[in-house]
């Protein structure tokens, strides 16, 4: 039986904080464990459209990110992952605050895997739901440095 490495976890979140796309957006992965992940933005006034609203792209990003880290640590060490698609539906506007995604991953596998994800206010009103099928990049993967699983 494999468990992921606590370790690993911790330095994917510091790569993840540190790498330009999260960093631009203001978002952190939060919490990553097998087959669930959350994603927060702490949203600002670049995340706003001209109508003063969050743009539809910041909550698709935060799906994105989700459904993707939700299915990231069934990956053997050398692949990587990327989405192929990204289906969405917006059903509450949001202006201030943070946007909390919440990833599952639906079924994993060894070239394609499904995933979920909800997009949350600070006062837990749903304010999104989307769905990501995503391929597995086979030597692909991130290099971290440290064990993605511990042996038990």
């Amino acid at each position: 039986m494999q468990t992921v490495n606590p370790a690993f976890v911790e330095t994917l979140k510091a790569t993840v904080k540190n790498s330009p796309y999260p960093t631009h957006m203001r978002m952190t992965l939060d919490h990553v464990e097998l087959d669930q992940a959350e994603v927060v933005i702490q949203l600002d006034e670049c995340h706003l459209q001209p109508y003063g609203i969050v743009h539809g792209g910041v909550v698709a990003t935060v799906i994105d990110t989700a459904t993707f880290w939700a299915a990231f640590l069934r990956l053997p060490e050398a692949d990587g992952l990327v989405n192929v698609d990204l289906k969405l539906n917006y059903l509450k506007s949001i202006v201030s605050g943070k946007l909390i995604a919440r990833g599952s991953c639906l079924r994993p596998g060894r070239s394609i895997s499904y995933s979920e994800a909800s997009v949350y206010d600070e006062s837990e009103n749903l304010i999104a739901h989307g769905t990501s099928t995503l391929m597995v990049l086979p030597e692909k993967g991130l290099q971290l440095g440290v064990p993605k699983f511990l042996e038990t």
